[in-house]
């Protein structure tokens, strides 16, 4: 079984962070059967954090696990505070599979892409 996890910062406004988990919901619904499970979590001031969710992904079984980085630039969050949240859990869990796929910001081209088409539908 394979889980995506949506990771972004957290934010002190709880509006902000239901977004966050509207979007893993609407990645679930779009991924089909893709992946077992879809869920969100955040690197601070929130619940649940990174090692929180990837460990509740455990408990339901899940063998492979992409953390998926919200984050638009190759920050310092990207960088070291994503995957040293992950490193805690894959070495307590040697044999469950967990990957660090590409940060939003790092699809340069798609992004760009999709802020025109955005931009397109509230100026016309």
């Amino acid at each position: 079984m394979n889980h995506l996890l949506l990771v972004a910062h957290g934010s002190r406004r709880a509006s902000s962070n239901e977004e966050v988990h509207r979007l893993a919901e609407q990645l679930k619904s779009l991924a089909g059967t893709q992946y077992a499970d879809v869920s969100a979590a955040f690197l601070e001031l929130v619940e649940p954090s990174i090692p929180a969710a990837i460990q509740t992904a455990i408990d339901k079984a899940a063998q492979e696990i992409i953390v998926l980085p919200y984050f638009l630039s190759r920050g310092r969050h990207v960088v070291t505070d994503v995957p040293t949240q992950v490193q805690i859990k894959q070495t307590e869990y040697p044999q469950v599979k967990i990957t660090i796929a590409p940060y939003l910001g790092a699809e340069q081209a798609s992004l760009a892409a999709l802020l025109l088409e955005i931009l397109s539908k509230h100026h016309e």
